[in-house]
């Protein structure tokens, strides 16, 4: 439990800044019927769930082939998380309108675009996921992936809620506690992969 519960803190942290995912997402739940908010919603969290398996098992299974690759991703991966927490934590976040009235299937390749085609997402999520891949016990890893899972599908589907049916309470102020929020867990997390890469270095 204890693992899974570390995936889903993680896994939360990562998702849930304010990028152009959430925004989508937070326009359709103010503007469209609960039957599209609810598709929307399915759509994008089934992209973000398959790219976090992709990005761990996938980094995962190379690294378990060389040894120092593992060392350069927990160390590199912890650097990044550090840098993204702290970044996260001083941005400002803005809640943009716009227009989220498109075809279905433009919301299936828009989602599929923005997450699997976005460079940014796949370096960070091989990077995020791939360090803790790496510091993980073996017997564990199914857990922590199965908590990043289900922490994408609270969010998305807890987001799609919160802004359908309380909308007009969602402004910047609200967006900016989310980021310092996310940037604190993350920047924890970093600490936290990068004092187990100094003792697995025998730096410590």
């Amino acid at each position: 439990m204890m693992y899974f519960l570390q995936g889903f803190s993680i896994g939360l942290a990562y998702v849930a800044p304010i990028g152009a995912q959430n925004l989508f997402v937070i326009n359709t739940g103010l503007t469209q019927p609960t039957k599209r908010v609810y598709q929307t919603a399915f759509i994008v969290m089934f992209f973000d769930i398959t790219l976090a398996f992709a990005c761990f098992f996938g980094v995962g299974a190379v690294m378990d082939r060389f040894p120092l690759l593992k060392m350069a991703i927990m160390l590199v991966g912890s650097l990044v998380l550090i840098y993204m927490g702290i970044s996260l934590a001083r941005s400002k976040g803005t809640l943009e309108k716009k227009d989220v009235n498109i075809p279905l299937k433009q919301v299936v390749s828009m989602a599929c675009v923005v997450t699997w085609f976005n460079p940014q997402a796949l370096i960070d999520g091989s990077l995020l996921f791939g360090a803790f891949r790496a510091s993980l016990p073996t017997a564990q890893s199914t857990a922590f992936i199965l908590g990043a899972a289900a922490a994408s599908a609270t969010w998305w589907l807890g987001l799609s809620t919160l802004t359908h049916v309380f909308g007009s309470k969602l402004n910047d102020k609200v967006l900016r506690i989310i980021n310092i929020v996310c940037g604190i867990v993350i920047l924890s997390y970093g600490i936290k992969l990068l004092l187990n890469f100094a003792v697995t270095a025998g730096i410590f």
